[in-house]
């Protein structure tokens, strides 16, 4: 439940301003709880799945997530305790397992834990403000008009709201309507596979196997062109790997793509036999080609500037950045921020482009900064042991996440200390009749 303590800021327009999220994961829920702190109103989150499972494997929430949840008033002691309570994560050499570095968990993460654990903890606090989430409610158009934009559904239903956030993932409907043409994303040359499970009584029993079974642990295994990362939670109930690796092969960008568990086995062939065990005992994983896109140019549509893109639809992150929830949430956070300023002037309704393009300006920087260090991360992991004697000792500090710095920042607040220079910059272009774009 949300604190007793907890107040939502009073609403600066009347009426309210009104909003409809497509999208019901983390970043769609994020932004239908930032908007309701700051007393927009919430019509409903869309999603077109009629249900959700308990889907993908590990996620990880950095504070600079957790301190705007906790001020919209979520109860994030509920991910603290579902999540890992390892207090450090170790970073190992592939062969052989010896230890390059060791770094508070939270450098890395923050917290970590299953995808589905926290995106359910997430789908109860928006039904906790009693903002409904409608299942099974495909969009299948947009019409970028004002005074509202419309979307029509898959049954033809038609909704319409002050303001429309799209939050529902890297293929969003919203993009080309967005960008005003296709955006197909290119091989990254990399891959993971993934797989989560419970281990059974004779893989933890295995004395080659349960060094990583016995209680919540992160590690990874670094090596040239690749990388393996290990989480056990539940004190070792739940246990999840995922393999990184060079592929240039053309199977479609999906989560749910069955992985080939013999090339895996190939693959982890000259792993630390500690893991590799572990590995190699997996009975099914999923393959995820990572694919790369450019930096968007715009997140807002071009039209009625009312159509904003939130989350993986405008800034998707590598893995390695451990922070594209984290990243999402300080997006809602600053558009919501954004559109309670325009309460300054009295004209909401009227200035509502105002809000949506400072917030891409307010977020792009920061994003993009956040990607680049997962892209970082990756290259070096994937470098630093290539053409070395394996007697050379490695500086830890080559190798350790630097993530930390990004905890420390108050999205929403710095979005208020920016945003009169940020504004006059919009009005400008705005009467110039031209938008400058992100990059």
């Amino acid at each position: 439940m949300t604190s007793r303590l907890y107040k939502p800021l009073p609403s600066p327009h009347n009426p309210p301003l009104t909003a409809i999220v497509i999208g019901a994961g983390l970043g769609g829920c994020a932004a239908a709880i930032a908007l309701h702190h700051h007393r927009h109103q919430v019509l409903c989150v869309l999603d077109k799945v009629r249900e959700f499972g308990r889907l993908g494997d590990s996620l990880g929430l950095g504070e600079n997530a957790f301190k705007l949840l906790e001020r919209w008033g979520c109860d994030v002691e509920e991910i603290k305790r579902i999540g890992n309570q390892s207090p450090e994560m170790v970073i190992r050499r592939w062969q052989d397992g010896k230890v390059l570095a060791r770094q508070p968990l939270m450098d890395m993460a923050g917290y970590i834990g299953h995808r589905g654990d926290y995106h359910e903890c997430f789908l109860k606090w928006v039904r906790e403000r009693n903002i409904p989430i409608r299942m099974g409610s495909e969009v299948v158009k947009y019409e970028d008009v004002d005074p509202q934009p419309i979307i029509t559904l898959k049954s033809g239903e038609k909704l319409s709201a002050d303001i429309i956030v799209a939050a529902d993932g890297i293929k969003s409907l919203a993009r080309p309507l967005v960008l005003k043409q296709r955006d197909d994303p290119v091989s990254s040359g990399y891959a993971c596979f993934r797989a989560f499970f419970k281990p059974s009584a004779e893989l933890k029993a295995n004395p080659l196997c349960n060094m990583y079974l016995k209680q919540d642990c992160v590690n990874f295994w670094i090596g040239p062109d690749t990388h393996v990362v290990q989480n056990t939670l539940r004190n070792g109930e739940e246990f999840n790997w995922i393999l990184t690796h060079k592929d240039d092969g053309d199977i479609p960008e999906s989560w749910f793509q069955p992985g080939d568990m013999n090339e895996v086995r190939r693959l982890v062939s000259t792993l630390d036999p500690t893991i590799r065990e572990a590995v190699k005992a997996t009975e099914s994983c999923l393959d995820w080609k990572i694919c790369y896109r450019e930096p968007l140019p715009t997140w807002v549509s071009p039209g009625s500037h009312r159509i904003a893109l939130l989350g993986d639809s405008c800034h998707a992150h590598l893995p390695t950045s451990a922070q594209g929830a984290s990243q999402a949430v300080e997006s809602a956070g600053v558009l919501a921020t954004c559109m309670d300023m325009l309460g300054e002037d009295g004209k909401g309704k009227e200035n509502i482009k105002i809000a949506t393009r400072c917030y891409e300006k307010l977020r792009f920087g920061r994003t993009r900064q956040s990607q680049t260090n997962g892209e970082d991360l990756r290259d070096r992991w994937h470098g630093i042991l290539k053409d070395v004697d394996e007697h050379k000792e490695i500086d830890p500090e080559d190798v350790k996440i630097k993530n930390r710095w990004l905890y420390s920042f108050d999205a929403e607040e710095d979005a208020r200390t920016r945003w009169r220079s940020i504004r006059e910059v919009i009005e400008g272009e705005f009467q110039a009749g031209k938008i400058s774009p992100l990059c």
